[in-house]
């Protein structure tokens, strides 16, 4: 199967699919396609997350808020997955985790778009699609749409060939990651811990970077100095009131029943988070 994830929203999708469809018959599976514009560390961590759940697969990763410019567009192997999509990180996080403790399984290859098989827009011929669809100086024509013109045609073509074989595709050449991404871990010490948020997810839930054993034993926690109850569960509260809870991902939420956490704690990505003893803080 080929996966697909973006921030596009629609239509833009659609014609990354009509490009996959023209080249192989790989079952298409949508990731998601509203990630939040151009957030590169917010995409990196969903993918990151969701990613490892699938069978062996290529992922089309399209959040490029460098498109046009002299980034490079690569093809990473993961232990027994490929993803594809540009070097500014956000394959990162997922593909370390993909690849799990042995780095010989995580290869990187940039692609050299001009090498690739033109995209042919049907009822083009051959020859007036090749020559709408490179530049003069060999690039695509779309300095603003990859996704279609690069990344889908090459994730077609790694989907279609053998993933131990990358080496013998005539447009890839083996490289090193030019932009890395490490999500930011938090300190812990003494029972206190000093982190961010990561995401807001879609119902408000304010995910951090805390892991969820700082909650272990605690019926109250201090976020930001504001006592809040811990919850297994939303419905450990009435609705509309806040908890601290641990998410599916292992790290530490600020939630609402029924309701916003982000909206409720005043928080929103990248924000400093401090958790500590309801005993400690200054209520």
């Amino acid at each position: 199967m080929i996966t697909l994830a973006s921030d596009f929203g629609t239509p833009y999708p659609a014609a990354m699919k009509g490009v996959l469809l023209q080249r192989t018959d790989a079952r298409l599976v949508d990731i998601a396609h509203d990630f939040p514009r151009q957030d590169v560390r917010a995409a990196a961590f969903w993918l990151r997350e969701v990613l490892p759940y699938f069978p062996p697969a290529t992922h089309l990763v399209v959040i490029d808020p460098g498109v046009g410019t002299d980034r490079d567009a690569l093809v990473v192997r993961a232990g027994d997955h490929a993803l594809v999509g540009p070097d500014n990180g956000v394959l990162l996080p997922a593909a370390r985790r993909l690849a799990g403790a042995d780095s010989d399984w995580l290869e990187a290859y940039a692609v050299d778009e001009t090498r690739l098989e033109p995209v042919e827009p049907a009822g083009e011929s051959a020859g007036a699609a090749s020559a709408t669809a490179l530049s003069g100086d060999g690039g695509p024509a779309s300095a603003t749409f990859h996704g279609r013109d690069v990344f889908a045609p090459a994730a077609a073509a790694v989907h279609e060939a053998e993933l131990d074989a990358l080496d013998d595709l005539e447009w890839l050449a083996p490289t090193a990651f030019d932009a890395d991404l490490e999500l930011p871990t938090a300190e812990l010490a003494e029972g206190r811990a000093i982190g961010e948020v990561l995401v807001v997810d879609g119902f408000g839930n304010a995910i951090t970077n805390v892991p969820g054993s700082s909650l272990d034993g605690r019926e109250r926690i201090a976020a930001n100095g504001e006592v809040v109850p811990v919850g297994e569960t939303f419905a450990a509260v009435p609705a509309g009131e806040r908890l601290a809870t641990v998410g599916s991902h292992g790290y530490v939420e600020l939630d609402v029943n029924r309701g916003r956490g982000d909206e409720a704690f005043g928080l929103a990505a990248g924000d400093r988070v401090v958790l500590e003893p309801a005993d400690d803080a200054d209520c």
